[in-house]
C-alpha cells in the first residue's frame, strides 16, 4: 500500500486476488463458493467473514464490502489489468510507446505456481494476448526499422513460448533487417532443434523459405 509491500495473510492474497481478475462487483455467495468449493455454504460463509476480518488491519481500503456484494477498491491498480490494457493499446497502435514496450516486455506470468481452478484460465488467456501483442508490437517496430527494439520484442514472446514459430519468425526477421545473419541463423537452429526434440516436428516451409535468404 502507497508503494510499499504489505504482507497478507494467504486466505486474504486468495481473496484480494480473486476479485483482481474481475471486471464487476461479485455476489457473496458466488465469491464464498468459489474459493472454498469443497465446503459446505455455511463453511465457506464463515471463511469468507473470517477472511474479511483479517483484512481490517490493512493501511487502506483494499476490498469494498456491501452485505450483499464484494469487489475490489477502485484505487488499488492491478498489474494484470494494466498488462491486458497495454496489449489492446498495442493491437490497435502498432509500434508501442516506451511505457507500453517496458510493461509488454518485462511482464511476468500471473500468479505462478498458483493453481485455483479460477487462475489457471486467466493466466493462460492473459500469457496468449501478451504473445499476441508482442508479436503485433515487434511488427510494428520493424515497420519503423527499429530492429533491436523489435528483437527484444520477439526474445520475450521466445521466452515465454519456445515452440511458438512465429516468435521465432519475427525475431529472425529483426536480425536480418539489421544485418545480424550469424544470430539469425543460430536462433533457426535452436528452434528447430527444440521441435525436433519435443514435438518430432520440421519448422513450416514458411520459415524455410525465410532462412534460405542466409544460406
Amino acid at each position: 500500500m502507497g508503494g510499499q509491500p504489505v504482507r497478507l495473510p494467504r486466505h486474504v492474497q486468495r481473496l484480494v486476488a480473486f476479485l483482481a481478475l474481475q471486471s464487476r462487483p461479485l455476489h457473496r455467495v458466488y465469491v464464498a463458493g468459489r474459493l472454498w468449493i469443497d465446503l459446505s455454504q455455511e463453511h465457506a460463509h464463515g471463511c469468507l467473514r473470517t477472511t474479511l476480518w483479517r483484512m481490517g488491519p490493512l493501511p487502506g481500503p483494499v476490498v469494498e464490502v456491501t452485505s450483499t456484494h464484494l469487489a475490489l477498491a477502485g484505487a488499488v491498480v492491478v498489474d494484470a489489468r494494466q498488462l491486458e490494457a497495454c496489449a489492446e493499446r498495442v493491437l490497435h497502435n502498432g509500434a508501442p510507446a516506451r511505457s507500453d514496450f517496458d510493461l509488454l516486455t518485462q511482464a511476468a506470468e500471473l500468479l505462478p505456481d498458483w493453481y485455483d481452478d479460477w487462475v489457471l484460465p486467466e493466466r493462460e488467456r492473459l500469457r496468449q494476448l501478451r504473445l499476441v501483442a508482442l508479436e503485433a508490437a515487434g511488427e510494428g517496430l520493424i515497420g519503423e526499422q527499429r530492429y533491436s527494439e523489435a528483437a527484444i520484442a520477439a526474445l520475450a514472446a521466445v521466452g515465454s513460448d519456445p515452440l511458438r514459430e512465429s516468435a521465432y519468425r519475427l525475431l529472425i526477421r529483426s536480425y536480418l533487417a539489421e544485418g545480424n545473419a550469424a544470430e539469425a541463423l543460430r536462433q533457426f537452429t535452436v528452434f528447430r532443434a527444440q521441435l525436433r526434440r519435443k514435438l518430432d516436428l520440421e519448422p513450416s516451409p514458411r520459415m524455410e523459405e525465410l532462412v534460405r535468404q542466409i544460406v
